[in-house]
Parts: structure tokens; C-alpha cells; sequence
């Protein structure tokens, strides 16, 4: 599974569709895109892919605005990146990125790195993750 490092890279998927939802977190999926606006079939092949369409992408975004602290921000994004490693084989070939979208309550950890709230970013990663598989799973049937 690769990682997601340029902004574009990160702006294209954002585009595209939101996969699954939960509390705290959002999924967005994209097909891969090539790096350009324009349609010109001379820029089209002089312009690198964002993506390569045979393989998995991965991204995570933890935004300062709902994990102030850097060690929790630092937890979550090793909790997506674990946890994306194994559902790489249920993801699409595609790239997806991992949003979190809303603040964990500080009262109900003791710390920004507790073991509660790797717990809980956990459970709630994992269950992120399963909505998007069985989503991907129902859009094939479909």
C-alpha cells in the first residue's frame, strides 16, 4: 500500500466520493487521475498520474482544529496507517483518504496518548474501514 504525500494527491481524492462515516471519521475514495486540468491529448501524456491504477493509495488527514495536540494527532495517523495495512486486500485499487472530522472529548481521556483513546480511535478506524469494504462490495453488485 503506498502513502499519500503531495497536496494534489490529496485535493483529487478529497473530490471524489465520500465512502463511509462515522463519529469522528470520514472515508473519500477517488479513482485514479491524471495531474492536469486541461483535456489536451499533448498534456494528458506529458503529465505524470497522481495515481498508479494498480496498486492501493492511503492517506490520512488529522487537522490541528480537532486534535490539538501533536501526539494525538501523531496516534491517530499510526492507528489509520495500521489498520489500512490490513484491509488492503478489501479496498479497492484506488485512492482513499482518511479524515478525521470531528474532536475526540479530552474529559473522557486522561491523556493525548491514553491507551483509552487508542482504544477508541481504533474501534472506530476499524469500523471506518468495514462500512467502505462492504460499500465497495455493494457497489460491485449493483
Amino acid at each position: 500500500m503506498q502513502r499519500l504525500k503531495t497536496r494534489e494527491q490529496f485535493q483529487a481524492v478529497l473530490a471524489g466520493r465520500t465512502v463511509s462515516r462515522t463519529t469522528h471519521f470520514a472515508m473519500h475514495s477517488s479513482a485514479p487521475v491524471m495531474a492536469t486540468d486541461s483535456l489536451s491529448p499533448l498534456t494528458l501524456s506529458s503529465k505524470p498520474e497522481l495515481f498508479s491504477p494498480d496498486r492501493t493509495w492511503i492517506g490520512a488527514m488529522v487537522p490541528k482544529r480537532w486534535a490539538r495536540r501533536a501526539v494525538t494527532r501523531n496516534l491517530i495517523k499510526r492507528q489509520i496507517y495500521s489498520i489500512a495495512d490490513h484491509f488492503e486486500s478489501s479496498l479497492p485499487q484506488a485512492a482513499h483518504v482518511v479524515r478525521l472530522r470531528a474532536a475526540f472529548d479530552r474529559t473522557h481521556f486522561k491523556s493525548a496518548s491514553s491507551d483509552e483513546l487508542k482504544k477508541a480511535v481504533r474501534m472506530e478506524i476499524e469500523q471506518l474501514f468495514r462500512l467502505a469494504a462492504s460499500s465497495q462490495v455493494k457497489g460491485r453488485a449493483a
